[in-house]
């Protein structure tokens, strides 16, 4: 006789995921989670009640033991990066420190649904488990996961529709010309009252302290440690100065009342990578959107000072107020400053030609001690100065002859016209070799032809391009010289190192040391 089949039930008695006896009434640690994505103060205000419900929520549990609300403020959801509280929150999880989790939704949690499951996962393998309200699931939950992949795409899906609506707001202000800045690291302007750029006068004039320094001959790293020895503040309100930060001060546009539009985009909402556009997409020139804080004239003068130390490159020397002026009238080179009886009390230093003995022919220029320039350039500008108006009178005369371009635009819009031409006849080539058979002999023939006579416009367009810029220089050049020379009060009897960077564009050395020099009216 075949006994029966019994089968009894043991009941567990450690609980899975807590290890310790399901007989046993413990209290589960229970922490929540609170984010607000904007500083906002409508959104401040929803992130204290949300702080205070979960702390009076989790409280009120006798059940639950409470441990800490965790935080983040003005912070997106879109990765996990920069959220501190967060990151704390998950480490102290992953330490036992917390049971359960509670948050309002999915999309509080995160919005990127690879970060959202991979701490879900991370969590749950510690037996810790997540709560999102709204939804109503619990992520130990057998649906849970499957919920959570369903909601967390939805919610990314949601922030690839914000951050679209975002992008599009913000080219949409750009083609309407709306300027913004980074106010909080952005020198010499506040957001005004009609959200225009306003001027802060007192951080203005070290705006202009960075130009004229720059325009004086001062280097970019000079400039920088003298604004770090001053105790002045950076534009982000740090004590040292970087090259990087001058440097972005010299060549932003704004700062003659102009504003270049969309220089960088995101790449992906998701990282919220940016990239300098390249003509990606486009950008947008606003002329006089604002307050200026240097004139056009002065900032146009810095960017082709810029070029030119580019190019010189090694050779370019602010060292003394004489480096990178003075030329040998043999063989081109700077002069520099050289130390003779370095380690005798006949000491001195001179200044000669760099080249002098490095040519085949050693250079006949003679080398001249400081006085002699010094007194030289008295002599010399004092001799303008007896002429001023007269010198003025023609600097007017020459800056209106170099703003008659009208000549030189009708080349330009001529060639430009030419090349759209040329362009045109290429692209109707290129789209009938597509649709019919064409001798193809006769077809590259043809080809040829429109790209060497592409390329030859192109580079007479930029010859012009080029010759249109540079009498805008010389244009501005004189206008900041004119400038200087009307606010000089009758003749100088000292060496004044302003006048000398501001009024001299390079001073000749001759065989038979006479200095010939050039002003900026003649540059």
């Amino acid at each position: 006789m075949e006994s029966t089949r019994v089968v009894r039930v043991i009941p567990a008695t450690i609980n899975l995921f807590t290890d310790t006896s399901d007989s046993e009434p413990i209290k589960r640690k229970v922490a929540a989670y609170a984010r607000v994505s904007t500083d906002s103060e409508e959104q401040l205000s929803s992130y204290e009640a949300q702080v205070d419900y979960y702390t009076r929520y989790i409280q009120s549990k006798s059940n639950w033991e409470f441990v800490e609300v965790y935080t983040d403020e003005g912070i997106s959801a879109t990765n996990t990066k920069r959220r501190d509280g967060f990151k704390r929150m998950i480490k102290d999880a992953l330490d036992k420190k917390i049971d359960l989790i509670i948050t309002k939704s999915v999309s509080r949690f995160a919005r990127n649904t690879v970060d959202t499951l991979t701490t879900i996962r991370k969590l749950k393998e510690k037996g810790v488990e997540v709560y999102f309200e709204k939804e109503n699931i619990y992520t130990l939950d057998s649906k849970g996961e499957l919920l959570i992949t369903l909601m967390s795409s939805l919610a990314q899906e949601e922030s690839r529709s914000i951050s679209e609506n975002v992008t599009w707001g913000q080219r949409k202000r750009f083609a309407d010309g709306k300027v913004s800045m980074p106010y909080k690291h952005f020198l010499g302007y506040e957001k005004g009252e009609n959200g225009s750029p306003k001027l802060i006068e007192k951080e203005a004039k070290i705006v202009r302290l960075i130009y004229r320094m720059f325009l004086e001959g001062k280097t970019i790293s000079t400039i920088s440690k003298y604004l770090t020895t001053k105790n002045i503040p950076t534009p982000g309100g740090k004590t040292k100065w970087s090259i990087t930060t001058v440097r972005s001060i010299l060549t932003n546009e704004k700062y003659k009342g102009d504003a270049l539009l969309q220089k960088c985009y995101t790449v992906d909402f998701l990282t919220k990578k940016t990239k300098k556009n390249e003509g990606e997409i486009p950008q947008y020139y606003v002329r006089n959107s604002h307050e200026a804080i240097v004139s056009p004239e002065v900032y146009d003068l810095v960017q082709e000072e810029i070029k030119k130390r580019a190019q010189e490159r090694f050779n370019y020397s602010c060292t003394s107020f004489f480096s990178s002026k003075m030329v040998c009238g043999e063989c081109g080179s700077f002069y520099g400053a050289k130390v003779w009886h370095s380690n005798d009390k006949y000491r001195r230093v001179v200044w000669q030609c760099n080249r002098k003995f490095k040519n085949k022919e050693k250079c006949r220029t003679p080398h001249l001690n400081e006085e002699q320039i010094k007194s030289s350039f008295i002599k010399a500008f004092n001799n303008l100065v007896k002429n001023k108006e007269e010198v003025i009178k023609d600097c007017e005369d020459i800056i209106l002859s170099l703003a008659n371009t009208q000549n030189l635009e009708n080349q330009i819009t001529q060639l430009q016209d030419e090349l759209d031409v040329v362009v045109g006849l290429t692209r109707r080539l290129i789209y009938e070799n597509s649709r019919k058979a064409i001798d193809q002999e006769e077809y590259n023939k043809k080809y040829n032809s429109y790209t060497e006579k592409y390329k030859k416009i192109k580079n007479e367009l930029s010859a012009l391009e080029m010759k249109k810029q540079e009498l805008k220089v010389r244009k501005d050049k004189m206008t900041v010289f004119i400038d200087n020379l009307k606010n000089v009060d009758g003749v100088i009897q000292e060496f004044d190192d302003r006048l000398w960077y501001m009024m001299v564009e390079k001073v000749i050395i001759h065989e038979n040391g006479e200095k010939e020099f050039q002003f900026k009216n003649q540059a």
